[in-house]
């Protein structure tokens, strides 16, 4: 890293972006858990794709927000596992600074895009289980791209700002990054005030993510009052597992990651560092993976999809 007497120069800063401290023995060990569910994210999600894009009885609402989901999975486990990999495989931890905050933008604008979808998902339960009469004219294909294109330009607007915001700061000497390139993992690598930093990363968590999850809970409450009302027991059930399904992904989506985020802004001092560091890698590639396994076990208009494309090429082998 070059430096001047006061600060550096953005254009000549190398960043060292390091493992898990105190198990970097351990490193070839944990690399082959994430490097495993990385390549099941991958495969999984593309698969998924795959069958709702070439099969046209999936061409329904639910199942063309999968497919938005399962995109931006795609897309948030390849921001940040490769470059894991390579600390934990070659330990090559070094990054510019340009790149970092390439990184950090895509990171954080694939997040709230999923947040997003996870919220369009739950509108799309509650329009189908309490207003069933309604769901075809309601979501029409129009309106489901008008709302993925919305998620879009609002996670466009929310993060851009980010890039500015660290670009703004002055840097001067510390350039090692505990784990990846998150907003305030930057932010903190400054010597100068990083309160609006810390106040807008707030605001942009309140009024995004924690707003998706707030709506995403009411949605919820509405179809379970609804579903138990519903006298036949079997119509409940299916009702309940669709449901269940995507509460899971949501927990599995949200839990790890707002650790991640207030741990990081709130202290989060008597957190070891190295359960710090494995949690704000995970929340990238343990949904991702988990996603298209949870919708092809429960869902199973996929699951019957997926035996006959897996039974055909067998019989071609």
């Amino acid at each position: 890293m070059t430096s001047s007497s006061n600060h550096t120069n953005l254009r000549d800063i190398w960043y060292t972006m390091m493992g898990i401290p105190g198990l970097e023995d351990a490193h070839t060990w944990i690399s082959i858990p994430i490097c495993s569910m990385y390549i099941v994210a991958v495969i999984g999600n593309t698969l998924l794709l795959f069958l709702i894009f070439t099969e046209h009885s999936l061409h329904e609402p639910m199942y063309l927000f999968l497919s938005m989901l399962a995109l931006a999975d795609i897309f948030l486990s390849t921001v940040t596992t490769p470059k894991m990999l390579a600390i934990f495989w070659f330990q090559n931890g070094g990054i510019s600074f340009g790149s970092c905050v390439s990184q950090m933008f895509f990171l954080h604008f694939i997040f709230v895009v999923e947040s997003a979808i996870l919220l369009a998902m739950a509108f799309d339960r509650y329009v189908a289980i309490c207003y069933p009469l309604r769901y075809t004219t309601v979501l029409t294909p129009s309106v489901i791209g008008k709302m993925g294109i919305a998620s879009v330009i609002r996670s466009f607007f929310i993060c851009f700002p980010l890039v500015f915001l660290v670009y703004q700061l002055t840097y001067c000497g510390k350039n090692l990054i505990r784990h990846s390139c998150e907003h305030m993992g930057i932010a903190r690598l400054a010597c100068d005030s990083i309160k609006v930093n810390i106040y807008y990363g707030v605001i942009v968590a309140l009024f995004s993510t924690c707003l998706d999850v707030v709506l995403i809970i009411i949605s919820y409450a509405c179809i379970l009052c609804t579903v138990f009302r519903i006298p036949s027991e079997d119509a409940r059930l299916k009702a309940l597992g669709t449901c269940g399904s995507r509460v899971c992904v949501i927990l599995l989506f949200c839990t790890p990651a707002f650790f991640s985020f207030f741990a990081h802004r709130f202290g989060g001092h008597n957190i070891p560092l190295h359960v710090h560091i494995l949690l704000a890698n995970l929340y990238v590639v343990v949904p991702p993976s988990l996603n298209p396994i949870i919708y092809g076990i429960k869902t199973k208009q996929i699951k019957e999809k997926f035996i006959q494309v897996f039974s055909l090429s067998k019989k071609f082998c």
